[in-house]
C-alpha cells in the first residue's frame, strides 16, 4: 500500500486511513486526545492536532512518530497546519478547482483543420 492509495480522516480524537478504491479502513488511531481533528499530509508523515495536542503519525501505519504537547499555546483547534512538503486543506481545493476549469477549457477548446 502507498501514500497515494489513502484517504485520511479525522473524528473525535480518531485518524483513519481508508483504502481510496474501496472505502475500507486500513488503520485506525484512538491514541490522540479527544476533539476536532486537523490534519495535513507532510509527505512521508502525517501531521494530526487535536485539542493543542500535536502528533506525527506514520501514514501508513497510524502509529505515533512524536507529540508535541504544545504546553503554554492554549487547548484549541488551530486555524491551519502548513509544511513545503504538504499542503491545507484551502490550497488543495485551489488546485483542484485550477484543474478542473483547465480541463473543462481543454475539452471544449475547438480542435477543427
Amino acid at each position: 500500500m502507498t501514500i497515494d492509495q489513502l484517504v485520511f480522516i479525522g473524528l473525535n480524537g480518531y485518524c483513519v486511513a481508508l483504502d481510496r478504491d474501496s472505502g475500507e479502513i486500513v488503520w485506525s488511531n484512538n491514541e490522540m486526545k479527544s476533539g476536532y481533528v486537523t490534519l495535513l499530509l507532510d509527505g512521508d508523515r502525517l501531521i494530526v492536532s487535536t485539542n493543542g495536542y500535536i502528533y506525527c503519525l506514520d501514514p501508513l501505519t497510524g502509529q505515533i512518530v512524536w507529540n508535541n504537547p504544545m504546553r503554554g499555546y492554549g487547548a484549541g483547534t488551530p486555524t491551519s497546519l502548513l509544511s513545503v512538503r504538504g499542503q491545507s486543506s484551502q490550497s488543495a481545493v485551489q488546485q483542484s478547482a485550477e484543474a478542473i476549469v483547465a480541463a473543462s477549457r481543454s475539452s471544449t477548446a475547438y480542435t477543427g483543420s
